[in-house]
């Protein structure tokens, strides 16, 4: 009789071990359940209209930027050259996120494929990393061009802009590819709910019933290598900047330097600051303070695709010109067609 409860016991423990392994093997082909705004779950039809005005904004003014840059042949130096590179990627990022979020918001659809969310972790840190390189790239011009104007046009080139372009591209393929392998090779099970209205590495590593030791050290290791080394590179920079500017006799030049470098710094503020909160909050872990990092999140990916044309049409002399001249003669040409008798002098 005991050994008959012993076999049984013993069965019953190795289906348990069976299913448990069956879970784990087959986590790739699962779903992971997105989140949306804490708190305002009976609200999300309702924020979705704001969210989707934000997006229509980001698309619009960076698709300005880009026109105008083009058609503009005085435009086509490297400052401008890397805010066509920043718009496009602005452009992208907003397009990887947004949609989604979208569609979580006003048909409460939650569930997101684990290689689909894998592909949506790679273009995220991809896109990421690509703005903080070019994030770079800007100050380094603003560097040369107030530091070095007379060596200027010499050492900033279109060719070399074009090489720096991709020497930034290079570096995010090169360390982002892993992130999505690292997290493919986890065993997920059990608890399969995301923090975030999208996917991110930090985020859909923390439900993986395995050891993410890899995966955090890697992580932390991407950003050190990427974001940390980029911020000090600006960093120091600006240091260079203000020491030269501080040299300039008189105050109109003063002004006239730190004027040109005002959109560069917003842009900067804008992308490392709620990036960098995003990454301090995430790995202090407390569940508390998980509704500062969905904020957090949120922050950092929607509003740079949409301060960023505002900041740089509002800032640089060149763009706004050329924006007021744009819309204005739509304005008068739409005044023409209405009154045609006016063109005829009739």
């Amino acid at each position: 009789m005991k050994r008959r409860k012993w076999r049984l016991c013993s069965n019953q423990i190795g289906q348990q071990e069976a299913a448990m392994t069956y879970n784990v093997t087959n986590s790739s082909s699962a779903t992971f359940m997105l989140s949306g705004v804490p708190g305002l779950e009976d609200f999300h039809f309702w924020i979705a209209f704001p969210l989707c005005s934000m997006y229509i904004i980001a698309l619009f003014g960076n698709f300005v930027i880009l026109f105008i840059i083009k058609t503009g042949p005085s435009l086509h130096e490297p400052m401008y050259i890397f805010l066509c590179m920043l718009s496009v990627v602005d452009m992208l990022l907003a397009t990887t996120t947004m949609p989604r979020m979208l569609v979580l918001l006003w048909l409460d659809s939650r569930e997101i494929s684990f290689d689909t969310c894998l592909i949506q972790i790679f273009c995220i840190h991809f896109l990421s990393a690509i703005e903080s390189g070019i994030l770079v790239a800007m100050a380094f011009d603003r560097y040369t061009a107030i530091c070095h104007p007379l060596r200027y046009t010499s050492i900033l080139t279109n060719r070399m802009s074009g090489r720096i372009g991709v020497v930034i591209l290079v570096r995010g393929v090169t360390l982002m590819v892993p992130l999505p392998i690292l997290l493919k090779i986890l065993p997920f099970c059990g608890h399969n709910v995301l923090n975030h209205s999208y996917c991110l590495h930090q985020d859909a590593m923390k439900l993986a019933c395995g050891d993410n030791q890899v995966n955090f050290v890697y992580g932390l290791f991407v950003i050190i290598s990427v974001m940390g080394i980029d911020l000090l590179f600006i960093s120091l920079s600006y240091v260079l900047i203000i020491k030269t500017v501080l040299c300039l006799s008189s105050e109109e030049a003063n002004f006239k330097s730190f004027r040109t470098c005002a959109a560069h710094i917003c842009a900067v503020v804008l992308f490392y600051v709620p990036l960098i909160g995003l990454s301090v909050v995430h790995r202090l872990g407390p569940s508390t303070i998980s509704h500062i990092s969905i904020h957090m999140g949120n922050i950092y990916l929607l509003v740079p695709p949409v301060l960023n044309p505002i900041v740089y049409g509002i800032n640089t002399k060149q763009i706004r010109v050329r924006i007021v001249k744009m819309f204005s003669k739509k304005r008068y040409s739409s005044k023409v067609n209405c009154n045609p008798n006016q063109s005829t002098g009739l």
